[in-house]
């Protein structure tokens, strides 16, 4: 069957001068700011305002570019080549090029049979998979783009993510000369859209479980959480904290990015740069990080699995519900 894998991601901007658009589309989601529409482009105008100078600055670092689109498109191409037969692997980012409507009308034009979205977020959040379906469906339906959908809403523990994670941590951990702790660190949450049922902590404790699973070493771990931004109160412990903590405890931190598949801002900066300066003016006796899965071959096996599996409609990547019921917004609805 003719089937075309949308592959979902944030997105980055692609030189100085696209920073502040970026951060505009970024807070003017409703699922980043739940504002009503005039105050919250309001608040996005002047948010995107404020941290596009800091922002800007991040990205020098990078050439002034985001690195998310080439790793993404490394990912797609593996990822079509794994599938092989009549599959074309496309990608859609939520904030900047390619956006989800200049996808959906490459999708059209290709003519699919049958359309899987996948997102690149192995935990479910509103705030991302959410957010890239509804605009999916938004831009599907703007241009009559109705084809058999399956949608694979998360994949915390799917056994080729986990193995590649394990893999790489076990090889960075093989570096390690002394004590150390493992630093489980995801993307932050403000702890409002978690209180709303969001499941993504649950998740991600999820595949923190299994990667220990995996590993099979009595390692000391923690799950932390790390990108903060803004006044709000957000999910903890920080990964500033935890790397502090690691310091007086004499261990050394070894960083595994849990909810990033690939290399970015929060990655090769605030992981690479920042918190290993921060390690080392805490007096830590080392700092280790776990690359990212990236176009692993046991994470692109992984995906390919998923994407033949995927039924139409909605499934996780065991496909079914695993969120526990106290998580109302699991986009399952609510267990029978």
């Amino acid at each position: 069957m003719r089937t075309a894998v949308v592959l979902f991601n944030l997105g980055g901007p692609d030189g100085p001068d696209a920073v502040q658009p970026f951060l505009q589309n970024l807070f003017s989601d409703p699922a980043i700011i739940g504002a009503p529409a005039p105050v919250r482009w309001l608040l996005a105008r002047l948010i995107s305002r404020r941290r596009a100078p800091v922002a800007r600055g991040i990205y020098a670092r990078l050439g002034g570019r985001s690195p998310i689109l080439p790793n993404t498109e490394a990912q797609a191409d593996a990822l079509q080549a794994a599938l092989g037969g009549e599959t074309k692997a496309f990608i859609a980012m939520r904030y900047w090029h390619p956006l989800v409507d200049e996808t959906a009308r490459a999708v059209r034009s290709w003519a699919p049979e049958r359309v899987v979205l996948l997102p690149l977020y192995p935990q479910f959040s509103t705030t991302t998979t959410e957010s890239s379906f509804a605009t999916w469906d938004r831009a599907a339906a703007a241009i009559g783009l109705a084809v058999p959908t399956a949608r694979i809403c998360c994949y915390p523990d799917d056994p080729g993510f986990i193995a590649a994670t394990a893999r790489l941590l076990a090889k960075t951990l093989d570096l390690a000369g002394g004590p150390l702790r493992i630093l489980f660190s995801a993307h932050g949450l403000p702890k409002r859209i978690v209180a709303k049922g969001d499941p993504y902590p649950w998740q991600v404790e999820r595949t923190a479980d299994a990667v220990m699973a995996a590993l099979s070493r009595p390692h000391d771990r923690v799950v932390c959480y790390q990108s903060r931004v803004g006044p709000l109160e957000w999910i903890g412990p920080s990964t500033e904290a935890e790397i502090r903590r690691a310091a007086a405890d004499r261990v050394v931190p070894v960083i595994v990015p849990l909810s990033f598949v690939s290399e970015h801002s929060e990655t090769l900066v605030e992981l690479d740069q920042e918190y290993r300066h921060l390690a080392e003016e805490a007096g830590a006796p080392g700092f280790l990080r776990v690359p990212t899965v990236s176009a692993d071959a046991l994470f692109i096996d992984g995906l390919a699995k998923l994407v033949r599996a995927a039924p139409p409609g909605l499934s996780s990547g065991c496909g079914r519900r695993i969120c526990p019921s106290r998580h109302g917004r699991c986009p399952h609805g609510a267990p029978a």
